[in-house]
């Protein structure tokens, strides 16, 4: 474990010297000194890291419901469902069309749908902090974006497991359905209405005491919305949701910085370790043509997305890179094929896929201003900043 943050730390201190994010150096780290690559290795097992990695997970979905106000879903619920609903439909879209193109089978594309159809909640959320855009105006709907993605997340999964373990019950994929909509729901009523209790339940003014109470309540909520079939990260961020919204919403947004950052890194690590270089080059083909294709997509649904909400070319290239990156849970997805007994060249294209949109997201959602010139109306906002308004700049959160 400690091999493994000096590693990402002394990587990451070296690529930031020439401008690179921290997540694909992260990832690279796990790469070189995990079990696939030739020289030392530091982790054998990637399992040995699953905990921790786990943990990174839901940290970072924690503070981005800190960070995502109920205000905001009050007011903004319907347009964020709508622009949530559109780019599902363009990715989950063109994720069953490249399948049946690929001609892999009925059930492969199903899995490669979610794969090229949901972004990676962690790696969104940790560009979004690294850039210092979580006050722009267009990060609420990427935002909202990614909560509709966590919701279909839920259903879908209940629905692809019985198809996947060859099950034929309608009736168990319904159940397992609506097990996970009602616990969600459930969660939605405690953010709703619960907030007030829940404030006078958890303030204290030792620090020591309330890291315990909010790091106890956000896991295990995630640990409680898996076993509901919920993904552990929705369960995270409604927690932060309904916390973030307290009257120690500020001090726990300001505690859970350094254990968000922390383990954020290992989670990245654990990513890079799941990875063989040695499956990529058989298909490096399809990854590409996919890796093109989502970023069409992703432009398409930005584009929607700024004309919903009145925002500049600037704001449809953030939109479009920050949501492009693919990771935790097309890696789920590809654990599931193989275990499933799926074509055997679609663990190493998920993987191929994964390697590079999480590389590429960072690296594009920090030179976004490239993109928003060659969009409609890009040449005349190129002296614009990055938020999407007129001469407007990136604000960057100042350390408390």
């Amino acid at each position: 474990m400690g091999g493994a943050f000096l590693a990402a730390a002394l990587l990451a201190r070296a690529g930031a010297r020439i401008g690179l994010p921290t997540i694909p150096l992260f990832i690279l780290a796990g790469m070189l000194l995990g079990p696939h690559t030739p020289g030392i290795v530091l982790v054998a097992d990637p399992h040995d890291l699953e905990m921790l990695a786990a943990l990174g997970l839901v940290l970072l979905l924690f503070y981005l419901g800190l960070e995502f106000h109920l205000d905001d879903l009050r007011t903004g619920g319907r347009r964020m469902a709508v622009a949530g609903g559109v780019y599902l439909a363009l990715n989950v879209g063109a994720g069953l069309g490249f399948g049946f193109a690929l001609g892999w089978g009925g059930s492969e594309t199903l899995v490669l749908a979610g794969v090229l159809g949901i972004s990676s909640s962690a790696i969104v959320t940790k560009v979004l902090v690294d850039l210092g855009r979580l006050g722009n105006p267009e990060t609420r709907p990427i935002l909202g974006i990614i909560v509709v993605e966590d919701v279909f997340l839920a259903l879908y999964l209940a629905a692809l497991q019985p198809v996947l373990s060859g099950a034929d019950s309608l009736g168990a994929a319904v159940v397992d359905g609506g097990k996970a909509f009602g616990f969600l729901v459930l969660l939605a009523l405690v953010v709703r209405f619960g907030t007030r209790a829940v404030s006078r339940l958890i303030h204290t003014e030792d620090d020591e005491l309330l890291v315990i109470s909010f790091l106890g309540v956000a896991v295990l909520v995630a640990g409680v919305s898996e076993w509901f079939g919920v993904a552990d990260a929705i369960g995270a961020f409604m927690v932060g949701l309904m916390l973030g919204g307290t009257s120690s919403g500020e001090r726990i947004r300001r505690l859970v910085t350094p254990l968000r950052d922390a383990f954020g890194a290992i989670f990245f690590f654990s990513f890079g370790l799941s990875i063989d270089p040695g499956d990529l080059p058989r298909v490096i083909p399809p990854v590409l043509a996919a890796v093109a294709l989502t970023a069409a997509m992703n432009v398409c649904a930005g584009l929607a997305t700024a004309k919903m909400y009145g925002f500049g070319p600037r704001a449809v290239a953030n939109i479009a890179t920050t949501l492009l990156a693919r990771g935790e849970f097309a890696l789920i997805l590809a654990a599931m094929a193989a275990g499933a007994g799926l074509n055997e060249r679609l663990a190493p294209f998920i993987a191929g896929y994964v390697l590079v949109l999480a590389v590429l997201s960072p690296l594009a959602a920090s030179r976004s201003s490239w993109l928003a010139r060659v969009l409609p109306g890009g040449k005349a906002d190129r002296r614009g900043g990055d938020d999407g308004r007129p001469g407007g700049g990136d604000r960057v959160s100042l350390p408390t």
